[in-house]
């Protein structure tokens, strides 16, 4: 088991993901979309495991990350492990389950396949993948409770096998699907007791010397990745023929377009709604070019476009990442004008406080609820040289609830996904995009 020949996907030859799929999908726009949850799922998924990108040098946009998001760098696989083959370095919160993994080649001339960490690695795929999209995700990663299992039941159903099944070290098992474009859909499952593990067998904790072990501005965990594709159909029907997983939330361009674009948005979820997939696909013969164009065009097909985190205290984290925007951090979009904030206290008055309230507009934070809570969001520039990929943080306020054990948790979407403020975030990007258009006409003028 492991590699498979021919499992390189080019972005052509994926745009679609399913083009073969006939379907009669369409969509009902927000206010008639009726959230159901027939956990439907075929194959037991627990919750993300983690992200990993692919860049030029693991050790410096680890390190970037780091300093911005207030992640510490907590384990590592490199030439000084014993891995030849990548250098990859795992960010992880003080607390919490997020888990962001960055991954670079070394030379193969001396390199020692085995030494890999990642079983799945590929120097060639990993080259054509940083050519053509740049610093992006490679692998949304999911921990379920078999991997040969969601494999083989995937596959079975449509899923493209990108990665058969290994186990590692008899202690990990991991296997891999293509999900849209060139980003695989990894299984993570262990097969026993994995508490002396740092992350996945062949990695080692950082030295303290080496990463600021208490760095923290209360980033906790992932709550949604969300993908962009050329066509929405297609790959919603695919991913939900091999997961099983259900229609969470959609959105039209009636629904959180601008006068100038627009886009289409559905959310896919696993049973227990701990996993959330939104999907982007562009709404063309708009004043200007839809956003979701811009980014496919920019990443040359389908990819990740965004990552959710779920901070414990927005107002912390917010001012702890503005303070470094200037000095290597995370810059962040434009904020609202101050009519967005005029009429936030009869909106979300009985959630916030007076100071609260204050301290969203200082530090340009988005608020929208839905009928069952509350979501605080803001969103980060594009975090590499691309406009492409970006960061957003959120806070979701209510939707607590017990679990068959006593146990307290917060419903997976609490407070929606900012439909009130899309409008907001788009016009952001928009008047983002215009700047970079405006540089390139003078350029073009000037030549």
């Amino acid at each position: 088991m492991g590699k498979l020949e021919t499992v390189t996907t080019t972005s052509a030859a994926a745009a679609d993901d399913s083009s073969e799929l006939t379907t009669n999908f369409k969509l009902v726009g927000f206010k008639n979309f009726i959230r159901t949850n027939p956990r439907s799922d075929f194959f037991s998924v627990k919750s993300f495991h983690h992200i990993e990108f692919w860049c030029g040098d693991a050790t410096n946009t680890a390190r970037r990350f780091s300093w911005s998001l207030g992640m510490p760098i907590a384990a590592k696989s490199d030439l000084s492990t014993g891995n030849s083959v990548h250098a990859s370095y795992l960010l992880r919160p003080v607390s919490g389950s997020l888990q962001f993994l960055f991954t670079a080649p070394y030379s193969p001339s001396i390199s020692t396949p085995s030494s890999a960490a990642i079983p799945s690695f590929s120097t060639s795929t990993h080259r054509s993948f940083t050519t053509t999209h740049g610093l992006g995700v490679r692998a949304v990663a999911l921990e379920v409770e078999n991997a040969y299992t969601a494999f083989s039941a995937s596959v079975s159903r449509g899923a493209k096998p990108m990665f058969e099944p290994v186990t590692i070290d008899e202690q990990v098992a991991m296997a891999e699907v293509h999900l849209y474009g060139d980003v695989v859909l990894r299984f993570v499952s262990y097969l026993k007791d994995a508490d002396n593990l740092v992350f996945l067998p062949g990695f080692e904790a950082m030295d303290e010397t080496a990463s600021y072990k208490e760095l923290d501005y209360g980033i906790r965990r992932l709550d949604h990745a969300v993908g962009n594709v050329p066509e929405l159909g297609p790959v919603v029907d695919y991913i939900k023929r091999f997961t099983g997983f259900h229609e969470f939330a959609e959105f039209t361009a009636e629904d959180v377009g601008t006068a100038e674009s627009g886009l289409n948005s559905m959310v896919l979820a696993n049973n227990d709604e701990t996993v959330l997939l939104p999907l982007n696909e562009p709404v063309y013969g708009t004043k200007r070019k839809s956003q979701i164009q811009t980014y496919l065009e920019h990443n040359e097909g389908a990819g990740v476009q965004h990552l959710a985190l779920v901070t414990e205290d927005i107002f912390k984290t917010l001012t702890e990442m503005r303070k470094r925007s200037g000095v290597g951090g995370f810059e962040f979009m434009p904020s609202p004008p101050p009519t967005y904030y005029k009429n936030l206290k009869n909106r979300a008055g009985d959630v916030l406080s007076d100071e609260q309230i204050l301290a969203c507009e200082e530090l340009g934070i988005l608020v929208d609820r839905d009928d069952q809570g509350t979501l605080l969001q803001i969103f980060t520039k594009p975090v590499g040289d691309r406009p492409t990929i970006f960061i957003e943080i959120i806070q979701r306020i209510g939707c607590m609830l017990k679990d068959g054990k006593g146990q307290v948790y917060q419903k997976g979407g609490c407070g929606g996904f900012g439909k009130g403020n899309f409008s907001e975030l788009f016009r952001s990007i928009e008047e983002y995009e215009k700047t970079l258009e405006a540089k390139q006409a003078n350029q073009v003028a000037a030549a």
